[in-house]
């Protein structure tokens, strides 16, 4: 019924210029339509009896923060839930860039300068680390807390980033900025304020007088970076108390148990996201919930949780879609799009995590086994949401892998994770990549990679060597994995830099704030001055960035490479070739072979007419745009090649 009234006055308004009485009579209406499952979820979690007045408190901050809500924001949000354009994250249009503002532009308004830049590659989509007030010291790259709303100065101000939404609104483009919701940092007001002795914000967090209950959680509770931060727990001399700490000893991690935490949260979120945000990155939201004999990680209450900013969204901002920056088991990430009553109430987007390291297992080992069996592992995802595919991020590459999976193929998963570290972390002297290890645990031989695209695929190498074989080899290999992911399904999300093969940055080692974070090597500065000679085509850079130019305007020109859950992998019999096929009418069908191996492979050309795909004479094939020829019935396909291979 909601949802009936809600279309008859939209159908009697101009969407865009909707008057203020129509637009409170529409956020009654979504109250209405939302309010049912706020309140189970809410008191789910906060029962009345045991937190009188809390739910209610909640209902009155609604309508006031609708109210802050900018009008040209309000219009925007109608067109994208009631209006044609109410999918558009799943849409072969989007393709994604994540940078550092500082470490792009400088600043904002250098980064409005550079939005040109951005539409000549084809990037219209936009994840900018975080851009708010931290500590000057160590603060995890920004997700120390200090402020949700409040600029770094040196990044820019409140309204340079109003100006720049509005710029990028103007050119199609889209924002996605942080919501750092598992902890602040020690600087933050709450923790000033817990500091000074105030019972009130103190329970913000999670604080102890002595060790016994911090000794319990220890016991399940694992660690997250067991070199610079072991344990969950740090001293706090000031309250004479141990807080918690899962990250870092400056980060607090907030106590969602606690009402009063969700209620002043979701209104710094949705504060946050009237400077023009499209899409809300929640940080470690696997962690939100803590309970005592659990890991405290992707509990039940978490996924409440979520689902409960996600419905109060909807009440004010609907229009804006939430991803979840889930680094969990391949068989727990999709259950962040929403499981049975929260089915499609939690997020719309999730990160790819899976495939990304798998696509690493397949570099290093030259085959796709182990990524074929973990992505038919992995759960359907709701019709409704999409992925973020990536190949690097400003993070660590983890080893997530199954191991049971691992163990299905013949191989011991622990060698198997001591090969890819070994591999990518120059422990191997045949090895091509140039990465390091990151958060290396001693006592179960856990450790992760970090280094930036290029130099993992043996460019920082092969240039080192001055090998011109392995110099195009590494070119091949960075081409073939961004095929990938801007050909899955989902939104590609490019590392700022990979689209000109930007190597290791190892000036982090002379700072003292950033040395022990070898996270920082893949964190480099933006290199203008290679840009600026893309143009004479004569450089590794040119050739990468040209290359990937026409890929994503490739994918562009493919419909079927929108979202519709009408991914199908399919089995070649070739270990070292992966294949899938994007689904649509039958004359709209593509199928993309890659070879991960450095010699040629080749595919039985009747599997590939068994599927729709040529002929006797050949096969049309997009990148090249070429016909491929056949030889002796069999389609040969060259060492790191990847083919997009359409329906003749």
């Amino acid at each position: 019924m909601n949802q009936t009234a809600i279309h008859r006055l939209l159908a009697e308004q101009d969407k865009k210029q909707i008057s203020p009485t129509k637009s409170k009579e529409l956020f009654k209406l979504r109250m209405a339509a939302n309010l049912s499952i706020i309140k189970h979820l809410f008191s789910s979690l906060y029962p009345e009896d045991e937190h009188p007045g809390m739910f209610d408190k909640l209902i009155e901050r609604l309508p006031m923060l609708y109210a802050k809500r900018p009008a040209e924001l309000k219009a925007l949000d109608i067109d994208r839930t009631y209006g044609r354009n109410d999918h558009w994250y799943q849409s072969e249009q989007l393709v994604g860039m994540q940078l550092y503002v500082d470490h792009f532009s400088d600043n904002l308004q250098g980064l409005i300068k550079r939005l040109p830049y951005f539409e000549e590659l084809g990037v219209n989509f936009l994840h900018l680390m975080p851009l708010t007030t931290r500590p000057s010291g160590e603060n995890d790259g920004g997700y120390a807390v200090n402020s949700y709303t409040e600029i770094e100065k040196r990044l820019g101000s409140k309204e340079d980033l109003r100006q720049l939404t509005k710029e990028m609104r103007k050119r199609g483009m889209y924002l996605m900025l942080d919501f750092v919701v598992n902890h602040t940092s020690d600087e933050f007001s709450w923790a000033l304020k817990a500091k000074e002795g105030d019972l009130q914000y103190r329970e913000y967090y999670y604080t102890y007088p002595d060790r016994s209950i911090p000794d319990q959680f220890e016991k399940t509770m694992p660690e997250v970076f067991p070199e610079t931060s072991p344990g969950n727990f740090t001293y706090n001399q000031e309250m004479q108390r141990w807080v918690m700490t899962v990250f870092n000893k400056y980060q607090w991690d907030l106590n969602y148990a606690n009402p009063e935490v969700f209620i002043e949260m979701i209104s710094i979120l949705l504060e946050k996201i009237n400077y023009g945000v499209d899409v809300v990155r929640f940080d470690a939201l696997a962690f939100l919930w803590k309970k005592l004999g659990t890991n405290s990680q992707n509990l039940p209450e978490a996924h409440m949780l979520i689902s409960l900013f996600r419905l109060c969204m909807q009440v004010i901002a609907p229009g804006v879609i939430i991803l979840a920056e889930a680094i969990v088991a391949p068989k727990d990430i999709t259950k962040y799009f929403g499981n049975g009553i929260l089915e499609g109430n939690e997020c719309d987007l999730a990160y790819n995590a899976s495939l990304m390291a798998l696509l690493w297992n397949s570099i290093a080992t030259k085959k796709t086994n182990l990524l074929y069996k973990s992505l038919l592992s992995v759960p359907d995802k709701p019709k409704s949401a999409t992925w973020i595919n990536y190949v690097r991020c400003h993070d660590d590459i983890g080893l997530g892998y199954d191991d049971q999976l691992i163990e299905e193929l013949g191989w011991n998963a622990q060698s198997h994770r001591r090969f890819l570290l070994e591999y990518y972390c120059q422990k191997l002297h045949w090895s091509p990549a140039k990465g390091m290890m990151f958060m290396y645990n001693p006592k179960n031989g856990d450790g992760r990679i970090t280094g930036s695209t290029a130099s993992l695929l043996g460019l920082e190498k092969a240039l080192d060597l001055g090998d011109a074989e392995m110099t195009s080899k590494s070119i091949d290999k960075i081409l073939l994995v961004h095929g990938i992911i801007l050909s899955f399904g989902g939104i590609p999300m490019i590392y700022a830099g990979d689209e000109i093969g930007t190597l290791n940055d190892y000036s982090f080692l002379q700072k003292p704030d950033k040395k022990e974070d070898t996270r920082w090597l893949n964190r480099p500065n933006q290199d203008w001055d290679t840009i600026k000679q893309l143009s004479d085509k004569k450089s590794e850079a040119s050739d990468i960035f040209y290359r990937l130019r026409q890929l994503i305007q490739l994918r562009k020109n493919l419909p079927v490479l929108s979202d519709r859950n009408n991914l199908v992998l399919h089995h070649t019999g070739n270990p070292h070739i992966l294949a899938y096929e994007r689904t649509g009418r039958d004359e709209e069908g593509l199928l993309v072979l890659s070879n991960f191996d450095e010699s040629e492979q080749v595919i039985d050309a009747n599997w590939l007419e068994s599927l729709g795909y040529g002929h006797d004479s050949g096969f049309k094939e997009m990148i090249s745009d070429e016909h491929l020829k056949l030889n002796s019935g069999l389609l040969p396909i060259p060492p790191y090649t990847q083919y997009w291979i359409v329906k003749n």
